[in-house]
């Protein structure tokens, strides 16, 4: 008898920030996308035989995405998400990189300079000097 999948992952709950863009508004936004971790246990349960000890040596961690919708964040149409990855093998997530280090790269090999940060005006003196006489 083949063993049950539930016995030979453990699962965990987990959500994932994703980013898409809504086809009606056309305005991309950040999404909380829930998943599910299954990793492979450390021993194989009980009453395995042979072909559940093959299939067991061959088993990887991997996401398995839950939900298949999302509401935009800007003009509310529910939309659905591209399938293509809605599973996703844990080890081919851990050589990717972050998407801060992939833009800079990205912004290096074009040539561009890297832009500079962001400069906040200074506030006026009114706001920053000591408040003096208040009860």
């Amino acid at each position: 008898m083949a063993l049950d999948e539930r016995g030979l992952f453990n699962e965990k709950a987990e959500t994932r920030q994703g980013r898409y863009q809504c086809p009606k508004c056309r305005r991309t936004n950040e999404y909380g996308i829930r998943w599910v971790r299954r990793s492979k246990k450390d021993r194989l349960p009980p009453g395995a035989d042979e072909g559940d000890r093959a299939k067991f040596a061959k088993l990887r961690d991997y996401l398995l995405r839950l939900d298949d919708e999302v509401v935009c964040k800007t003009c509310g149409k529910k939309f659905e998400i591209p399938s293509q990855h809605s599973l996703m093998f844990v080890d081919q997530l851990l050589g990717l990189p972050n998407e801060e280090d992939l833009e800079r790269e990205i912004s290096s090999a074009s040539g561009e300079a890297e832009p500079a940060p962001e400069q906040k005006p200074a506030l006026p003196a009114r706001f920053t000097r000591k408040p003096t006489g208040w009860k």
